[in-house]
C-alpha cells in the first residue's frame, strides 16, 4: 500500500493553484470586508426600484458585483477546506463565507418582491431592452417565480433562514470527512490499512474475494454505527427541504427542486419508470459478470471487481491526460489546445491527501479565473474515467464563462452532467477504436461502459428514487429513522439487484455514505446526463460537423437558455422520454457485443 502523502509532502506541480482567485488569505479578508460594506450598502436600495429603468438597471449590476464576489469568496474557502478537512482555519473561513452569503441574501430579498410590484409590463419591457441584455434571463424569471414569490418581509426571513437550511448538510460533511473512523481492513498482502473512502473502491476492485468482502462489511458497519445521528442528520435536511418548498407554496420538494431547472416532474417519473424497465436488462449483464468472475452467487461486494483478462490500462495522471486529450480531438483543434491548459497552468489538484475530501468535483464558480478540478487520481480506467468526466465540467464552466456574462454562465444542474459524461464515452470509443483488433481489449473497454452504465443510469436512478421516497415519507408525517430509511434503501436494491445478486444486509446502510443525498434532488440529473450524452457522443462521432457545431454551440450557453432548450440546440430533447430509451438500447446492445466476445475467447 503506499504511504499517505500530505500537504506538505506532495508534490506542488500537482496541486491547483488557488492564488489566481486570492493571492493570500490576507486578500481574501480584504475582499470580504468589502463584500460586507457593499451588501450593507445595497440594502438602502430598497424601496428605489420604482424610479425608472436606470436606476433598476444600476441595481442588478450592483447586486451581480456582490454575487460574483461572495461566490468568489466562498469557493475559494471551500477549496482550502477540501484540502485538509481538519484544518480549523479554512473551516471558519468556509463558515464566514456561508455566514455573508446568507447575510447578503437577506440584504437583496427585496429585490424580487419590489420588481413584480413595478407596473404591469415593465418587467417584460425591461427585459426586452438591450440595455438589460446580460439580465433578461434574470428578469424572465423573476416574472416566471411570481406565483412562488412572497412578500418582501417574508423573502428577507427565508434568507435569513437559509444558513440554519444548510446546517445538516455541514454536520454531515464534517462527520464523513474528518470525524468518523471507518477503521482498519485488510489489503492484498494481508496488512491491516486504514478504511478510507476514497480507498474504498480499489478495495472493492481487488481480485481477492476477501479483501472485497471484509472492506464492504467493514465500511458499511462503520456507517451504521452512526447510523442514528447520520438519519437525524438526513431527517434535519429533508425537513429544511419541506420548510422551503411549503414556504414557496410548492406542492412537495421535489416540484420545488425541479422548479429552478424549469423540468417537470414527469421527467423524474419517466427517468425512474424507463430504468424499471431496463432492470431485466441490468440482471442479464450481472449474470455474465457473475460467470466472468466464477462465483456461484453474485453478491454486492462484487459488484465493482475488476476482471483480471490479460488487458489492463495504469496510467499516471501525465499519461491519462494525454489520452484525455486525444479522446476529445474530435470537438475540435481549439478544444483540444484549451483542455490542454489545465494539467501544466495547475488547474487541477490531482492526488489523495490526508484528510482531503473524498471522490472528485469541478468547480466552475470562480467566474473571473480558469475552472478548477478535484482529483484522488489512481492508475486505473476509473481514475482515467474520472479525470475525463471532471474536465468535461470544466470545459463546459470553461466556454460558458468566456463567452456568457456573470449573470448568464452559471448552467444548471440539470445540464451539468452532460459535457463531463460525453467525455467519458468519447474516451471508451476512442479507446475501442484504438484497440479494435483486440478482443481482450474490447472485452475490457466494453465491460468498463456497461460499468459506468450501471453505476451511472441505473445506480443514480436508484438513489433518485431513495431521495423521492424518503421526501414523501416525511411529507406523509411519517418519521426518518435509521431502521425506517434503511429497510426502504434494503427493498430498492432488492427491486434493482435482487434479480442476479444475494442483497447483502449490509447494504442496507449504504445510503448513510452518500453525501449527494444532501443536495436535494440532484442525483437524477446523473443518469438523465448520461442518457443525453449517450446520443450527443454519437453525433459527436459521427464526424458531421454540423452536430459538432451544436453540441459546441451548447457548451457556450452557460445560463442563457432553459436547460431542456438548450439541450435541444446540442441535438436532443430531454422533456421526451426517447432520449432514455435510446441509451437503454445502446446498453443492450454493448451486452450483446459483450457475450459476443467472452464466447469468442471461450
Amino acid at each position: 500500500m503506499e504511504k499517505e502523502l500530505t500537504r506538505q509532502t506532495v508534490d506542488p506541480k500537482y496541486t491547483w493553484d488557488l492564488k489566481r482567485i486570492y493571492e493570500n488569505d490576507e486578500a481574501w479578508e480584504k475582499a470580504f470586508a468589502q463584500v460586507a460594506a457593499d451588501s450593507k450598502a445595497f440594502a438602502s436600495r430598497a424601496g428605489t426600484l420604482s424610479e425608472g429603468r436606470e436606476k433598476v438597471l444600476e441595481t442588478l449590476k450592483a447586486m451581480y458585483a456582490i454575487d460574483e464576489e461572495i461566490s468568489t469568496l466562498y469557493v475559494y474557502a471551500m477549496m482550502r477546506y477540501n484540502e485538509d478537512s481538519t484544518d480549523a482555519k479554512y473551516q471558519a473561513l468556509m463558515s464566514r463565507a456561508g455566514t455573508l452569503a446568507s447575510e447578503v441574501n437577506a440584504r437583496t430579498s427585496f429585490l424580487t418582491p419590489e420588481l413584480l410590484s413595478l407596473k404591469e409590463g415593465e418587467l417584460e419591457a425591461m427585459a426586452e431592452d438591450p440595455a438589460f441584455c446580460e439580465y433578461d434571463v434574470f428578469l424572465r424569471d423573476v416574472l416566471r417565480t411570481k406565483p412562488h414569490t412572497l412578500s418582501a418581509g417574508e423573502e428577507q426571513l427565508l434568507a435569513m433562514s437559509q444558513e440554519i437550511a444548510g446546517v445538516p448538510g455541514n454536520a454531515y460533511s464534517m462527520l464523513n470527512d474528518a470525524d468518523l473512523d471507518l477503521g482498519k481492513t485488510r489489503g492484498e498482502d494481508g496488512e491491516k490499512v486504514k478504511l478510507t473512502d476514497a480507498r474504498f473502491l480499489s478495495f472493492l476492485s481487488s481480485s481477492n474475494r476477501a479483501v472485497r468482502k471484509n472492506a464492504y462489511v467493514n465500511m458499511m458497519n462503520g456507517y451504521n454505527k452512526m447510523g442514528n445521528t447520520i438519519a437525524s442528520i438526513y431527517d434535519g435536511q429533508v425537513k429544511a427541504d419541506i420548510f422551503e418548498s411549503r414556504a414557496r407554496k410548492f406542492d412537495n420538494c421535489r416540484q420545488a427542486a425541479l422548479y429552478p431547472d424549469q423540468v417537470d416532474e414527469s421527467v423524474y417519473d419517466s427517468l425512474i419508470d424507463a430504468v424499471h424497465g431496463g432492470v431485466d436488462t441490468l440482471c442479464e449483464y450481472l449474470k455474465i459478470r457473475q460467470k466472468q468472475l466464477g462465483v456461484g452467487k453474485l453478491h454486492m461486494y462484487d459488484l465493482y471487481t475488476e476482471v483480471d483478462n490479460g488487458f489492463d490500462i495504469k496510467l499516471d495522471v501525465e499519461d491519462a491526460f494525454k489520452v484525455f486529450l486525444d479522446a476529445v480531438a474530435p470537438l475540435g483543434e481549439d478544444y483540444v489546445k484549451e483542455a490542454s491548459r489545465a494539467l501544466p497552468e495547475r488547474w487541477i489538484d490531482v492526488y489523495e491527501t490526508k484528510n482531503k475530501r473524498s471522490g472528485a468535483y469541478c468547480c466552475g464558480n470562480a467566474y473571473r479565473t480558469t475552472p478548477y478540478v478535484l482529483l484522488n487520481h489512481k492508475k486505473t480506467y476509473d481514475g482515467l474515467s474520472t479525470l475525463c468526466h471532471e474536465m468535461g465540467h470544466a470545459m463546459h464552466s470553461f466556454y460558458s464563462n468566456k463567452t456568457q456574462p456573470y449573470a448568464k454562465a452559471d448552467y444548471t444542474i440539470f445540464v451539468a452532467e452532460v459535457a463531463s459524461t460525453c467525455n467519458e464515452i468519447l474516451l471508451a470509443e476512442h479507446l475501442r477504436k484504438k484497440y479494435a483488433d483486440n478482443n481482450q481489449a474490447q472485452i475490457a473497454l466494453i465491460g468498463n461502459i456497461l460499468e459506468h452504465f450501471r453505476t451511472t443510469v441505473f445506480r443514480q436512478t436508484m438513489f433518485a428514487e431513495f431521495e423521492h421516497k424518503a421526501h414523501r415519507m416525511a411529507e406523509e408525517g411519517k418519521g426518518l429513522t435509521r431502521d425506517s430509511l434503511s429497510e426502504m434503501y434494503y427493498d430498492l436494491n432488492k427491486l434493482y439487484y435482487g434479480g442476479a445478486c444475494k442483497v447483502d444486509k449490509e447494504v442496507a446502510w449504504e445510503w448513510m455514505r452518500i453525501p449527494h443525498f444532501y443536495t436535494p434532488f440532484y442525483v437524477y440529473k446523473y443518469a438523465t446526463g448520461f442518457c443525453a450524452a449517450v446520443t450527443l457522443a454519437r453525433n459527436i462521432l459521427s464526424g458531421d460537423p454540423e452536430k459538432i457545431k451544436a453540441y459546441r454551440k451548447f457548451l457556450t450557453l452557460g445560463a442563457s437558455m432553459p436547460p431542456i432548450e438548450e439541450l435541444k440546440v446540442a441535438g436532443v430533447d430531454m422533456s421526451t422520454p426517447q432520449p432514455v430509451c435510446e441509451a437503454l438500447d445502446y446498453f443492450a446492445e454493448l451486452i450483446m457485443e459483450y457475450k459476443r466476445l467472452l464466447d469468442e475467447e471461450k
